[in-house]
């Protein structure tokens, strides 16, 4: 009988424990993985290396073989440095993806007075692609790209329409957690081109003519194979449209402090989405 390999789920977070204080989105963000790294999947968790984040206490390291491509945004090369911290407890490393210019500052998406950056565009753009570039780097196949958080919102148009024909990316699928986080604030008017690609043109960010987060989270729905409701509170505008879609939907649903039910829940989502085990493997 020929070896089934275990599925790989890819987690691209905006907030991971204890890397960031606890919140609904950081601590599924931990525990999450684990769980389904228990559930006998393989797993991978990125997220971006704010300033705030103590690399001493957390035991960051910078992954060189990793490290060393530039990304060009706005016609400026910035380098992409890949650091890695583990959770031991969890048996679980944690990938970040670091820049000078985007994630030296302090705080993590806000000034001092409560400011939305005005460059949280170009952060969400070179974190999406800083993601994708070492995974290639990697070499690990992932089945489904989990993307939690608004930052992540980029990257499933990349995935779907620049990476699709990358071996390492051709089968696999985008689940999509959405939260109410930042629906309205804004983002530059020039996002769309800054985030234009070969493959994913400016026509391809339509839905960013009028730039605010609840269109990015739009954007991102519409690239996405299967879509989490994150939030008891999600903008009716934004579930209709979802709905519209004809995507799996997993419907939202109170996950209480410590209570890791919800991960068989959303485990059984992925395999949804993957499909069930191809017949032709066994045998």
């Amino acid at each position: 009988m020929q070896k089934v390999e275990p599925k790989r789920i890819l987690f691209v977070n905006s907030e991971i424990y204890p890397y960031l204080p606890e919140s609904h989105i950081s601590t599924i963000g931990r525990y999450l993985p684990q769980g389904i790294q228990e559930c006998k999947k393989e797993i991978r968790s990125f997220m971006p290396k704010y300033g705030c984040i103590n690399e001493r206490r957390n035991q960051l390291h910078e992954v060189i073989r990793l490290s060393g491509m530039n990304i060009v945004i706005n016609d400026v090369d910035r380098p992409l440095i890949i650091k890695v911290s583990s959770i031991p407890s969890a048996r679980m490393q944690v990938y970040f993806i670091d820049n000078e210019d985007y994630f030296q500052r302090k705080s993590v998406f806000r000034d001092e007075n409560g400011a939305f950056f005005e460059d949280n565009g170009e952060r969400a753009i070179f974190f999406a692609r800083g993601v994708l570039e070492t995974v290639k780097k990697l070499r690990w196949k992932p089945d489904i790209i989990h993307c939690q958080g608004w930052i992540s919102h980029i990257l499933p148009i990349y995935l779907k329409k620049c990476y699709k024909d990358d071996p390492i990316f051709s089968d696999t699928k985008v689940v999509l957690s959405l939260y109410n986080e930042i629906m309205e604030e804004r983002f530059s008017d020039d996002i769309a081109e800054k985030a234009a690609l070969p493959g994913a043109g400016k026509e391809d960010f339509d839905l960013m003519s009028e730039p605010v987060g609840i269109n990015l989270a739009k954007l991102a729905s519409l690239h996405s194979d299967g879509i989490i409701i994150g939030s008891c509170d999600l903008p009716e505008e934004l579930e209709a449209f979802c709905n519209e879609l004809g995507r799996p939907i997993l419907p939202y649903f109170r996950i209480e402090d410590g209570d890791n039910s919800y991960i068989k829940t959303y485990n059984d989502f992925y395999d949804n989405i993957i499909g069930k085990t191809d017949e032709t493997e066994v045998k």
